[in-house]
């Protein structure tokens, strides 16, 4: 039985997951997209990964980049997860601003960024797996609630009772 992309991506989407964007720096212009397909992947050495479709205006320059970040979004972000998905429709860009970081550049004012060299990018079907090695740390301090996307949209967590 054949598998329907659009099924899978609708059941696979039920996982819910946080919101990154995903920055490099490639030929001096920063390039960024939202991207939920991230994970931590090894602590010693410390590696992580994310997916970017081929075809996406990263995946086609992906190979350029030595670096990037992974910078996670908090709760009150989402007006930049859409307009790195590239779903905005407003006439001008939410405010934002990238700062030069160890790995790529930061995006300003996340809950948490990592700033990697990249590793190794593997062939992954319509996507490649980029493998990163962690170069950088940041944590906001007190941690904000998370952007959180289920289902094809965006959603909060409960706090604990």
């Amino acid at each position: 039985m054949a598998i329907d992309p659009k099924d899978l991506r609708r059941t696979v989407g039920r996982f819910v997951t946080g919101v990154t964007v995903i920055a490099a720096d490639i030929e001096g212009s920063t390039r960024g997209m939202t991207a939920n397909a991230f994970t931590s992947l090894s602590l010693d050495p410390p590696l992580l990964l994310f997916c970017v479709a081929k075809k996406a205006h990263l995946g086609q320059v992906i190979h350029m980049a030595g670096g990037f970040s992974v910078n996670i979004l908090a709760h009150d972000q989402q007006d930049l997860s859409t307009y790195f998905a590239g779903g905005w429709k407003e006439p001008t860009p939410p405010p934002f601003s990238f700062e030069p970081w160890e790995g790529g550049p930061k995006l300003a004012g996340v809950s948490a960024a990592l700033g990697c060299a990249v590793d190794t990018i593997h062939e992954g079907g319509d996507h490649f797996i980029v493998v990163g090695r962690v170069l950088a740390l940041y944590q906001h301090e007190p941690a904000p609630a998370p952007l959180v996307f289920n289902a094809g949209r965006y959603a909060a967590l409960a706090e604990n009772a």
